[in-house]
Parts: structure tokens; sequence; C-alpha cells
């Protein structure tokens, strides 16, 4: 035994000693394995650059993102306003929100071959307002509906199937606003008989107006994303408006009593879709962060996003997600070769959330702050 440990002693000096120059190279191939990180910035809804959703990206590429987020649209564009070209590697926007993105100068051009488009639902593959003269400038990666959430001890389902249910005595008090005015007025709109919400002349504008005013009586207070988790959690509010299953999904699987339905008088698309930001010293990691989270594996992903779950755009995706997640696939209705979703989208029951048409979007901002004080 007592050579055996001195044949093990000579054989690992003498190993050292034949490394040489090589033995001298280990450090720098050190210091390359163990390189830090490099940094990547993104301006996102809260939860996307969480590590559910980049770790394994983070690990592959030997990157770390470093997050700012946001709630609502127009503060997303006070934050770029505000930064200079170059802060932010990506960009997570409203569909909506691309074409003032691209208008601003604040996001780069797109090559379409880079991406799977040839994966996603046709309805997908060229979305209203991500491109422009042909040029593409965003690529959609998760969608969801708004419609009326509310708690199920409260409320039975049919009960809530008209956006007429905020009116009902038993919720004066209990009703609460997700405090962005584009997702409750686009609401109001479709309760006045509006097919295109967004899109409204005057006396439409001046009657959801009217109409919306009569609902303040029954609100119990304006809410920022994680005060609407609390106080739909808690019961304090027992209806909400502007919201849908990406609020109410994941405090269900958590246990919480509340849902969302789309109501008879039809529902909301809500759309996120990723950009380059314009000055962007990372733009290739940024299209590599792209195509991941816009992959079959990357949707299956989002789709189950620990912040708040989304319906996704890729059908492969789907088919990843019934294989790994079967209950999610089937609670989101994301099933495939049966009723789902997509025939919500086709039947005409949604409508994409837009920017105003007819009225300026100040017009908009400004009776939400008007309504909200009243």
């Amino acid at each position: 035994m007592q050579n055996r440990g001195m044949t093990l002693k000579s054989i690992s000096r003498r190993a050292v000693l034949s490394m040489g120059g090589a033995a001298l190279a280990m450090p720098m191939l050190s210091r390359r394995a163990f390189a830090a990180p490099t940094e990547m910035t993104m301006l996102a809804w809260y939860g996307h650059a969480e590590p559910d959703m980049v770790a394994e990206f983070e690990a592959e590429n030997n990157v770390k993102f470093v997050p700012k987020y946001y709630t609502g649209g127009d503060n997303m564009l006070g934050l770029i306003s505000q930064s200079p070209p170059g802060t932010f590697d990506v960009i997570l926007s409203d569909a909506e929100y691309v074409q003032q993105l691209n208008a601003a100068g604040y996001i780069e051009e797109m090559d379409a071959a880079d991406y799977a488009f040839d994966e996603f639902f046709p309805e997908f593959q060229q979305f209203p307002g991500h491109w422009q003269d042909g040029k593409l400038f965003s690529v959609i990666t998760r969608f969801g509906f708004l419609g009326v959430a509310y708690n199920t001890e409260a409320l039975t389902e049919a009960e809530a199937k008209s956006y007429n249910v905020f009116w009902n005595e038993k919720l004066t008090g209990k009703v609460g606003h997700f405090d962005w005015h584009l997702p409750n007025l686009g609401q109001m709109s479709l309760l006045a008989g509006n097919a295109s919400p967004y899109d409204i002349d005057e006396a439409a504008w001046a009657a959801v107006q009217e109409k919306t005013l009569s609902l303040r009586p029954q609100i119990g207070g304006f809410f920022d994303y994680g005060g609407t988790f609390s106080s739909l959690n808690d019961g304090q509010m027992l209806a909400f408006a502007g919201i849908g299953d990406w609020i109410t999904g994941t405090l269900e699987k958590n246990g919480a009593k509340v849902r969302s339905v789309i109501p008879e008088e039809g529902g909301l698309q809500w759309t996120e879709s990723f950009s380059i930001g314009k000055g962007s010293t990372k733009a290739d990691l940024a299209k590599k962060w792209i195509q991941y989270v816009t992959s079959a594996k990357g949707q299956a992903k989002s789709a189950n996003m620990a912040a708040y779950p989304a319906l996704i755009p890729n059908q492969k995706g789907w088919e990843v997600l019934n294989a790994e997640n079967p209950d999610e696939a089937k609670r989101q209705n994301m099933l495939i070769g049966q009723p789902n979703v997509m025939d919500m989208i086709r039947s005409g029951q949604i409508k994409y959330r837009q920017l105003p048409i007819q009225q300026d979007l100040e017009a908009w901002n400004d009776f939400w702050s008007e309504y909200k004080g009243a």
C-alpha cells in the first residue's frame, strides 16, 4: 500500500512537470472559461427577465440580464425617452406601441428571415403594427385576452358574462380597475356596442365617457400590477375591469378563488413583442434572445411564465406545451385538434387592443385622469 501511494505521488509530480508550458496556459484558459457574463439590459413588464424565463439562456450564452420593469405603455415610452440611445438592448412592448417606438427611432429594423415565422399561426406571421413598408421592427412573443375578472365565491360565471356585472349592487365599492386607460376604456367601448372599440367617432366617444363615469360609485380602487394581484387574492376586490387570465391565472393556480371570462360583448387581446433597442452594442445577442424566446421551447416556457401566464403564437410551442404541461395547455385552452382560443379570434369575439384612432391618445389619457378624480 505504501508503494502504491508513492507511485501515485511520483506520477502526479511527473505529470505536472511534463505539462511544461501548457501548465502556464491554464490560468488564461481558466479566465476565459469563467469570464464575467455579458450584461444585457431588458426593458419589459415584470417577470420577463426572471430566472424561470432567462436562466437557461443566460447559462448557455454567458449572459446576465439587467431588467428595468414598467407597467403600461405610456410608462415604457417615458422611460425610453429619458434614456440615451443604446440604454436598452431588448425592449418588450405592447403591440400597439411598436409604431410609436419605430417613429421615434427607438428600435432597430430586424431581418424576418432570422425568426421562425413559418411555425406561427397565420394570424401572427405579419402582426399589425410590427411591420412598416415591408420591414420588420418587432416579433410577437405572447398574447392574452381581457374580459371580466371575478371572485368565484361572489359571482357565478353566468353573472360575469357581461360587463354590466360591474354595476351589480353587491359589488359596490368592490370593483377594481387595473390602472391603465386602454384596456378599461376599450371594454367600456365594447359594452357600448362598438364593433371596433378603438375606432369610434366623437359621439360614440362621448357615450363611452358617460357610461364609464356612471361606474365610478362602484369603484373601490385603481391598482398597479402588484395591487391588482393582492386585492383580488385577499378579496378586497370582488371583480376587476381591464385584466384577464394574465392576472387571475397565476392566482388561480395558487388556490385563489378567482377566474376570468370573456363576456358576451366580446373581449380584447393584449399582445407583447420583443424589439432590439436602437444603438444596442449587443444586437447579435439580442437577436439570439428573441430567437430563443420565440422558439418552440422558449414559447412553452413563456406560456407558463411564473409572473403571469400567456397564450403563445408558435404552433410548435403549443405541441411542446401539450406534451410537457398538458394541464396548463388545457387551462389556457391551447388544445390541439379541438376548439381552442384561436377560434375565439377567428370568430371575431376578440378584438385587438389598439391606440385610439379617431381621438388623440392624450384625450383618452386625460379622461382617465378625470374619471379617477371624480
